[in-house]
């Protein structure tokens, strides 16, 4: 089957998705084109900073929620379940679930005064359910900061020539804020500096690639892995409490033009060598990963929903959302731009890859089993991207596909710490009255220190409870808004549909993988705890929420 047109299609009903059922659910979420944003009525310079431009905070927002997850993920279901499957939940989901979800998590925040999604659990559900919810995301995001510092750091091991651009877009994102906000530049100026200077920083991570030799000598090729995975992490820490305007904003934006970029070559690519789909549409409906339904729809994860997406919406966005009328452009059309991101991971592996075998002579570097093994799924993704986009970039494509992913996985360790401090500092500083963690400092060195403990033991390992516990975030989200909005007198329909959707399928790949973990012939008895206290917050969350509406709904039939 032609691969250009399954994408043409896609790409189609995404697009109908934004114009049609977006302003459906801005008019359901009340929102309001007049009302002053909190980075306009609480601006401090540090958090509360309105973006310059709408595209800025694009690139923030898209940048941040986008990372690795919908590469990986699509990566690994088309392996094992196949890509129709996988492509049919990517657009559906992330049009009548994602991209609902990320822009009523940025709305409602938006409308109480940028506060937090647990924050805005403690004005729907109580002060009990806020703590719950707050211990639950504190361990998600302890998982996604540990997720997204393993991958990049294999990816760093496995690709030295992507070592320099990755580091170099620090500095060169540090000299576009200054000439962005201190000299006043034009944007389009800025972007166009700072993608010609990235341009040379992958010209010089192809000439000079950082391999770590003396680590790999030393201590093993697993060192090196450990090494990059520890130095992001710092780097994570380090940024996470810098002011928004002197790295996270120009950086994001940055990788945002790079990523946007990056796809239009992708997409340009596969018209022009219009190759046919080469994987099976599908390849099991029962996989070594569990069945189709649900280990697939939490394996794709951030490609169609992903409930980190909530964190950075009322973390970040909304602290920086200059004008409500950018709201559904950022919040509904950010999910769908990362559906799309999704839809040409799908084509780069199961259209610019080889299933089984290579015909003769060609590489079995090319063949889609070949390139992904060992859980290289990032650079499976680059061999796929390379050969898809040769007519435009040569044998150049694969590094650039990397090291397109690579500069916004920067950017969601960044986000991700932290909205993990902000969490960290609110749930044991402020609830539970420990002072020293009301530090930030403090807060983000505890944060850092637990998700290396993860990502250095086995790390390969949380992937599957990263995807799940992301999940079972977007569906307690949606169990949140749905209270909220029936609070207001409003229709929850459309939050209330997805969550129980979402909550039945994370639950059920959950209870799955904790029989893996339990019957293992090494157990896995961290994970398994990790697994059963995020199930147990959720269903808390749940019931407490069935409590509030039946009052509500028993008060308003008595009034």
């Amino acid at each position: 089957m032609s691969a250009v047109l399954l994408a043409g299609v896609a790409l189609l009903l995404i697009l109908l998705g934004y114009v049609s059922y977006g302003p459906k659910v801005a008019k359901w979420l009340g929102l309001k084109h007049d009302q002053v944003t909190p980075a306009i009525e609480y601006h401090d310079g540090v958090d509360f900073v309105p973006a310059k431009h709408w595209t800025v905070l694009l690139g923030h927002h898209f940048a941040s929620i986008a990372g690795a997850a919908p590469i990986i993920g699509p990566v690994i279901a088309c392996l094992f379940w196949g890509w129709l499957p996988a492509l049919l939940w990517i657009v559906l989901g992330g049009i009548l679930l994602g991209a609902v979800h990320d822009f009523t998590a940025l709305t409602l925040s938006v409308q109480e005064k940028g506060r937090s999604i647990t924050t805005l659990t403690e004005n729907a559900l109580g002060k009990t359910a806020k703590i719950a919810f707050s211990v639950f995301v504190f361990l998600a995001l302890i998982l996604v900061v540990a997720v997204f510092a393993a991958v990049a750091g294999k990816t760093l091991a496995a690709q030295p020539k992507v070592v320099i651009p990755t580091f170099g877009l620090i500095i060169v994102a540090f000299l576009i804020g200054f000439a962005m906000y201190s000299l006043q530049w034009n944007l389009l100026a800025c972007s166009i500096l700072g993608v010609t200077m990235l341009g040379g920083l992958i010209y010089l991570g192809a000439q000079f690639p950082i391999e770590l030799n003396f680590v790999r000598d030393t201590y093993g090729p697993e060192a090196v892995k450990k090494t990059w995975t520890i130095i992001l992490l710092i780097y994570g820490l380090v940024a996470s409490v810098m002011p928004v305007t002197l790295l996270l904003q120009p950086r994001d934006h940055l990788a945002a033009v790079v990523l946007f970029i990056g796809m239009f070559l992708g997409f340009l690519g596969l018209a022009i060598t219009r190759p046919e789909m080469k994987a099976p549409a599908i390849v099991a409906f029962d996989s070594k990963l569990g069945w189709l339904w649900p280990m697939l729809f939490v394996t794709v994860a951030c490609g169609a929903i992903s409930g980190f997406h909530s964190l950075v919406s009322s973390g970040t966005t909304s602290k920086q959302l200059p004008t409500m009328r950018d709201a559904r452009l950022i919040g509904y059309g950010g999910m769908l731009l990362e559906s799309a991101l999704s839809v040409l991971a799908v084509m780069a592996v199961a259209a610019g890859l080889y299933w089984g075998a290579a015909p003769d002579g060609c590489s079995s570097a090319l063949v889609y089993q070949e390139a992904s093994k060992d859980g290289n799924w990032i650079g499976a993704f680059g061999i796929g991207y390379g050969e898809i986009t040769k007519s435009l970039l040569g044998t150049a494509g694969p590094l650039i596909g990397i090291t397109m992913l690579k500069t916004f996985v920067m950017t969601t360790l960044d986000s991700a710490t932290r909205i993990t401090r902000y969490i960290c500092s609110d749930l044991f500083g402020q609830a539970m009255k420990i002072r020293l963690l009301r530090n930030k400092y403090v807060a983000t060195i505890l944060v850092g220190s637990l998700a290396a403990n993860l990502a250095i033991r086995n790390w390969s390992a949380i992937w599957p409870v990263f995807g799940s516990a992301n999940q079972l975030i977007a569906s307690v989200v949606f169990i949140v808004a749905s209270v909220h909005l029936i609070l207001r007198g409003r229709s929850c329909l459309f939050t209330a549909i997805p969550g129980f959707i979402m909550l039945i399928t994370t639950l059920g790949a959950m209870t799955h993988m904790l029989h893996t973990f339990i019957t293992a012939d090494s157990p896995k008895i961290l994970l398994a705890v990790i697994t059963v206290t995020l199930m147990l917050l959720a269903l808390f969350i749940l019931t407490r929420g069935i409590i509030v509406i039946k009052r509500t709904i028993s008060q308003r039939s008595t009034a």
